[in-house]
């Protein structure tokens, strides 16, 4: 039988809005082994580190890239006072992480998220505590990080290491006030993070970026209600920066309501097929959300922040609950891929995007056993993206039909393509059908100064259910892609089953 044929255009003549590489932002938060095991293991340990970070880890996010990562959390964010993790490793309080149920030793603290964040070489984001904080606190921590030598705050830091400046800008106000943050009305947040950001001081160069908790989901309510009071104010029109939002696939009927519980690795067709339509469900709202956004602030001053976001299935037997660890597999790949295509598709208005969580967490990069590591199909998946940061989006078009689950639309094939500085142009494919291989037909109009196409890479998987373990760190992997037709404007192809895939045009 004949695979489907798909044809898509690419419009390379007509660059439009740049897609941030802050949209590939990762999060750590205080859970489980996210950060003791997974970044730190201390000074002391046999495991290979730079100042009691793992190196290996270190490896991994700079190859990826990684342009920004969100720390304490979370709903650890609202619980954690920063004095705690400062000074002396000897002197910082024992004490019980009651968000998440374990011991916290404060051992890593701001100077030693501020080291790895310097090491990854990504631009820190710092999410402060608002729920269970002062305002004072919080205006202390930004002076302490920011104000030049001279004041209290300020020789505090340097006499603890570090002299100059962090300058530390993408700060967030509070962490799902909504809930775990407070249980907050819209309405008394929007007095709250008024009152906090206004006191929020910017330092030198550093004009700080101040992100507002925004909705659960499809909390329309909130939105509106911290738009209207939060982007002109009396006194200060600019009082804030983002918007955040946070969209878990977690198998509800609508999502993000009743959970179904979900298996990582255990599924079938049907399985596979509802974390894609669940998955595609965030184009909904990024579409209904930005359009109350555009009523207060038609200037898109205001950048959407989806600061937490990924699959969310069962915690893996064998491991707490109160960790969730899970493994992962070629569908996670492709869920991110078709998440990125929907961040990049409303790239006028989404602008920071923090997958949840960098590692052993979630829908992780990097999975630590011990001293050994392994990268996730999802890290795979960040990679094949790295093209895209900062280029400019290219328009795509599509006769493809939309396929339906669960009552939800999602593509067969989704596209994203764009335009770099070199003028090169990359596309990059995700297939969501789990069955049947697909034949793509791709038109580059508009560039007729292409005339190669560079090797691609494609991921994919012997078996849907595969996973990357220690002893088969690569069976989920990318891999050279060189089977295709290409003719010096049309492209032709045939992607296998649950892939993704990315190609490159010279000029």
């Amino acid at each position: 039988m004949n695979p489907d044929r798909i044809a898509l255009t690419v419009a390379a003549d007509q660059p439009g809005p740049k897609i941030s590489r802050h949209i590939f932002g990762q999060f750590a938060e205080h859970l489980g082994r996210c950060v003791y095991e997974g970044i730190w293991v201390g000074e002391d340990s046999p495991i290979p580190n730079v100042r009691g970070i793992r190196s290996d880890v270190v490896a991994a996010l700079r190859a990826i890239q990684v342009p920004n990562l969100r720390w304490p959390g979370g709903c650890f964010a609202d619980a954690y006072h920063w004095r705690n993790g400062i000074g002396p490793r000897a002197k910082r309080p024992l004490m019980r992480n009651d968000t998440w149920g374990q011991l916290e030793t404060n051992a890593f603290g701001t100077h030693e998220f501020l080291d790895l964040c310097a090491q990854v070489g990504c631009e820190p984001v710092i999410c402060g505590n608002l729920g269970s904080g002062t305002v004072q606190e919080m205006h202390d921590w930004v002076e302490y990080l920011n104000a030049p030598v001279g004041t209290v705050l300020a020789n505090e830091r340097a006499a603890n290491g570090h002299p100059a400046p962090y300058g530390v800008r993408f700060w967030g106000v509070g962490n799902e006030s909504w809930g775990c943050g407070g249980v907050m009305t819209a309405e008394y947040y929007a007095n709250e993070f008024r009152r906090y950001s206004g006191f929020l001081g910017n330092y030198e160069k550093t004009r700080l970026f101040r992100i507002a908790t925004g909705p659960g989901v499809d909390d329309y309510h909130w939105t509106d209600v911290i738009m209207r009071e939060c982007t002109n104010p009396r006194y200060n029109g600019a009082v804030m920066d983002g918007l955040s939002l946070h969209y878990y696939m977690n198998g509800g009927i609508p999502p993000g309501k009743v959970s179904t519980p979900l298996a990582a690795t255990r599924f079938d067709h049907d399985g596979w097929r509802t974390v894609m339509a669940h998955g595609w469900f965030l184009d909904e709202l990024l579409t209904k959300h930005t359009a109350i956004m555009d009523r207060h602030d038609p200037a898109r001053r205001v950048a959407l922040c989806v600061d937490e976001w990924g699959s969310w299935y069962v915690n893996d037997a064998g491991r707490p609950a109160n960790e969730l660890y899970q493994q992962q597999t070629v569908r996670d790949a492709v869920l991110a891929a078709l998440t990125f295509n929907l961040f990049i598709a409303h790239a006028e208005r989404v602008q920071m995007a923090n997958i949840a969580q960098v590692i052993n967490v979630l829908q992780a990069m990097i999975l630590t056993f011990g001293e050994k590591m392994v990268c996730t199909p999802t890290w795979h998946a960040f990679g094949l993206y790295t093209p895209h940061h900062d280029a400019a989006r290219l328009p795509v078009t599509s006769d493809a039909a939309m396929l339906t689950h669960d009552g939800l639309p999602y593509p067969r094939v989704s596209a994203t393509a764009s335009l770099a500085a070199d003028k090169s142009v990359t596309v990059t494919l995700a297939h969501t059908d789990p069955a049947k291989p697909v034949t793509v037909e791709l038109t580059l109009e508009g560039l007729p100064a292409v005339g190669s196409a560079k090797a691609g890479r494609i991921l994919t998987a012997p078996a849907l259910t595969d996973i990357n373990t220690p002893d088969a760190p690569h069976r989920v992997a990318t891999k050279p892609w060189t089977d295709f037709r290409f003719d010096g404007s049309k492209l032709t192809a045939t992607l296998p089953p649950g892939c993704v895939a990315v190609l490159s045009f010279a000029k």
